[in-house]
């Protein structure tokens, strides 16, 4: 229901993976930009893959979804829009949002089978406001964005705030929510927001840290709704299902809904997967959180690390928790940074090889590469995470994976395809990054690294 903001942001201040080198950044008065940065560039429309995961995997996450929140406070019946389900944008919102919303609402119409559309006003089933970040976060201090029920502006959530009207606990049918997402952010920001809130208004309330394939983890690696996550909303409006039910009754429903809807995935489970123990979530909080001291945080950290190798997990949990370590261990002299960025790729990469996680790793460790004066394994290691970056539409990820590239083509005399790489990260940059000064900051970041 809340996109937290999470200090280890998964958009990655590069300049903090390592001691910067004493000189100035390069000079990239070369790129003859007399226009200003070049036209943003856009993904295209695509079909998500589909879960690769048995049905009986899908029944157990999808009632570990719906029937529990983000706060652990279990939901006492089933809850969904009953109907056409109609979304309107409140004035003043950033351009790219309509374009955004409009791409989001066609995937939930053709790959969830879900009656949604946009209309120019409201009233409407799901209101999305938006507004500067700061005036938001005075009220909800640690969103990046959310979602609440019952209400339909700014205004009436102010109104409503600490009343039942807002306890979604209360609700047996879903009629109208709002979507409250910053106006002040770079594009991505905003659409990725989108994909989690709207995702959230008209489905699951929780986030599970073990699932390797959704948004509905907060690890944040993934940005737009997954095949996974399609496939869970598909089956949130079967008609099978209805709002008001209680867990075993729906429980009872899944096992053959999941098999008409997911033909493919009607083979042996491997069992059951361990939900995921409040202690090991407190440790990652307080690593990645705020208000808590370096040390106390890649304490808590290395903690999570020992926690899940105790419990004999070997999913996106126990190579998050080498993550954690790797970002929280980055400026410290020592290789620990790159052992653990080294043992959450070899869990990312043997999950999904080449999926978007071991895409963020190899990012940390081509950034390493060039710092060392090894432009050739930069290339190598960036090339490696372009394809998962392109696939799950992370401009940001990409733009900077593509500046890397341009830093180890220069530096390996290739300067020709250097400029051309370079003004292809510019354009990722426009839309994961937001203005020229964030873009070119990202730049001579980057430019920075190489020795």
């Amino acid at each position: 229901m809340i996109r937290a903001l999470i200090s280890l942001c998964l958009a990655l201040a590069v300049s903090g993976c390592i001691s910067l080198p004493e000189h100035a950044p390069a000079d990239r008065s070369d790129l003859h930009l007399p226009g200003g940065l070049p036209a943003m560039a856009e993904f295209r429309a695509r079909r998500a893959a589909p879960p690769s995961r048995p049905n009986a995997q899908m029944v157990q996450d999808f009632l570990d979804l719906a029937f529990r929140m983000e706060s652990g406070r279990e939901l006492p019946v089933f809850s969904r829009f009953e109907g056409p389900i109609t979304v309107t944008v409140a004035p003043g919102a950033p351009g790219t949002l309509t374009h955004d919303l409009d791409r989001l609402l066609a995937r939930l119409r053709t790959e969830a089978g879900i009656e949604i559309a946009r209309i120019p006003r409201g009233p409407a089933s799901i209101t999305i406001e938006t507004l500067p970040r700061a005036r938001m976060q005075r009220v909800v201090p640690h969103a990046a964005c959310f979602v609440v029920p019952r209400v339909s502006s700014w205004s009436e959530f102010r109104r409503a705030r600490n009343t039942a009207l807002l306890d979604w606990t209360t609700l047996a049918e879903r009629e109208r929510v709002a979507v409250f997402i910053p106006s002040d952010v770079p594009p991505q920001e905003i659409r990725d927001c989108l994909h989690e809130e709207i995702g959230q208004a008209i489905g699951p309330l929780n986030d599970l840290y073990r699932l390797p394939d959704s948004v509905f983890n907060d690890d944040n690696f993934h940005a737009v709704l997954t095949g996974f996550d399609m496939l869970i909303l598909r089956a949130y409006y079967d008609p099978a299902l209805h709002s008001g039910q209680p867990r075993a009754q729906v429980a009872a429903a899944l096992p053959g809904l999941f098999a008409r809807l997911n033909p493919r995935g009607e083979r042996p489970s491997g069992g059951i997967v361990e939900s995921t123990p409040r202690a090991w979530v407190d440790l990652i909080e307080t690593a990645l959180g705020r208000g808590t001291s370096g040390p106390r945080r890649l304490e808590a950290a290395q903690q999570a690390l020992a926690y899940a190798e105790a419990r004999g997990w070997t999913d996106t949990r126990l190579g998050f928790s080498y993550f954690a370590i790797g970002r929280l261990s980055l400026g410290q002299r020592g290789t620990g940074a790159i052992d653990a960025f080294r043992a959450a790729g070899a869990v990312f990469d043997r999950i999904e090889p080449g999926g978007i996680h071991a895409a963020h790793v190899n990012m940390q460790l081509a950034a390493f590469s060039l710092s060392a004066g090894d432009p050739q394994a930069a290339l190598d290691l960036s090339g490696a995470a372009l394809p998962a970056a392109m696939r799950e539409e992370n401009a940001s990820l990409l733009a900077t994976l593509l500046m890397i590239r341009a830093e180890a083509l220069e530096a390996l005399g290739r300067r020709q395809e250097a400029r051309t790489v370079r003004m292809d990260s510019l354009a990722w940059a426009r839309y994961g990054f937001g203005t020229t000064e964030a873009v070119t900051a990202r730049l001579t970041e980057i430019a920075a690294l190489a020795p």
